[in-house]
This record gives C-alpha cells, sequence and structure tokens, in this order.
C-alpha cells in the first residue's frame, strides 16, 4: 500500500505542498461546517432544481431522492458502490471551462445533476454530500487531491477522488470517475495524493492532526458550502 494512502497520508515536504496547493487558498478562515441534516430541506431543493434546471433536472434530482431512500439504513459498502456509480452514470465528465465558462469551478450536486456534467471535483463533492445524508460519519470521508498518471505515461493532471476510511489507520477505499469499481488506494498506484480535506478539517505533510494555520483555508469549499445552504443541502 503506498504509504501516502493511510491516515497520516501526505509526505510531501511544507514548501512542495504550498508549491502545488497554494493557488487553492485564501487567508481567510476554513469556512466549513459539517452539513445538518436537519437543514436538509427536499422541497426547497426540488424549487431550486427546477428554476435552475427545468424538468429534466428535476427528474434527476428525484431519481437521488429515490436511491437515498432505498439506501436509508443499508450496508456502507452497498452505499457507497451505488452513490459511486449513481454519479459516475449521470455526470459526464467536461472541462470546468465548458460548462461555467471558468478555469476551475466546484459545482453542488444540485448543479452537477442538474447539468449532466462536470469535472473530478464535482463528482467527489456529491458523492460526499450524498453519503453523508446517508449517515456515513464524516470522519470517515475524505476527498483527496492527486496527482493522477495518465496511461503508461510519466504526464500527470491534477484529480479529486473520494477516500471512505473505514477506521483512522485503515487503507481508504477510492471512489472515483475515472476508474468505475470502488479498489482499495494500494491498487490505484497511478495517484500520488498530495491533500486531504472534509467538513472538519485539511491534512496534509504528514501530519496526524488537521491543519489550521491561516493557508490551509479553501475557498472553493467554502463557496460550495454556501450555494448549498441556499439551494437547501444544509
Amino acid at each position: 500500500m503506498p504509504a501516502s494512502f493511510t491516515s497520516s497520508p501526505f509526505k510531501l515536504s511544507r514548501r512542495q505542498f504550498l508549491a502545488t496547493a497554494g493557488a487553492l487558498f485564501l487567508g481567510a478562515g476554513l469556512g466549513i461546517h459539517s452539513p445538518s441534516a436537519a437543514a436538509f430541506d427536499p422541497q426547497r431543493l426540488r424549487q431550486s432544481m427546477q428554476q435552475a434546471y427545468g424538468q429534466a433536472g428535476l427528474a434527476v434530482l428525484e431519481e437521488w431522492f429515490a436511491m437515498l431512500e432505498r439506501l436509508r439504513g443499508q450496508d456502507v459498502q452497498m452505499q457507497l458502490r451505488e452513490v459511486n456509480d449513481f454519479f459516475n452514470r449521470r455526470i459526464r465528465w467536461v472541462d470546468d471551462i465548458v460548462v461555467w465558462g471558468q478555469e476551475d469551478y466546484w459545482a453542488t450536486p444540485l448543479e452537477a445533476m442538474g447539468n449532466g456534467r462536470g469535472d473530478c471535483e464535482d463528482y467527489s463533492i456529491a458523492k460526499y454530500i450524498t453519503l453523508k445524508q446517508l449517515s456515513v460519519p464524516g470522519e470517515r470521508l475524505r476527498m483527496i487531491y492527486v496527482r493522477a498518471r495518465i496511461g503508461r505515461s510519466q504526464i500527470t493532471q491534477a484529480h479529486m477522488v473520494l477516500g471512505y476510511y473505514a477506521s483512522p489507520s485503515a487503507e481508504p477505499l477510492v471512489l472515483d470517475n475515472i476508474v468505475p469499481s470502488i479498489t482499495p488506494a494500494s491498487q490505484r498506484t497511478d495517484l500520488d495524493p498530495l491533500f486531504s480535506f472534509n467538513s472538519d478539517g485539511l491534512w496534509a505533510g504528514g501530519s496526524a492532526e488537521s491543519r489550521a494555520d491561516p493557508l490551509a483555508r479553501l475557498s472553493r469549499w467554502r463557496n460550495v458550502i454556501d450555494r448549498m445552504k441556499t439551494q437547501g443541502f444544509i
């Protein structure tokens, strides 16, 4: 198993980490709050989807609601598998510049489902929020930024996957839009992790503790959280 995918996953030096990820951060607070089940508002979600994406978007949202009902209380492996398949099948990978006219836009699950298009961050965020809504503990889920090697070449590209950790020290399972099957991290030798985060923190540089210094602050995630509140997710 690659050491970089354990509970203290990231072996990059601080300088390497900042050089790679510094563009993602702003000098403000994390702005990350755990989604609250009590704030989940299906009717407002329906209204938001209808207004933004019409009947086609609403139909996908109803499929999502039906999946939530079907999977509540089921075995976590079944939940992981079906949530992974749901978004991999219903969202077509398209670059942000084409969908949003921006180089890097993190979509909410509603935006991703309504558009039917998105990139790696959009898949990962949608799976994360859905699994949390199914009561999978947030501490077991992390969105992981990686460098993904393309084919047999040494060419890499920035990529995001969702990791599920059965325990803090467990090897994570990787939910990805590139490889459709859920696989242990040890089998994903094409991925080199840089940092990971969830609703409660951010991990990098080999530390087991979440970073709370001014550089560990994700502006795009904060913006997604704000839009999800408006739409009715949290």
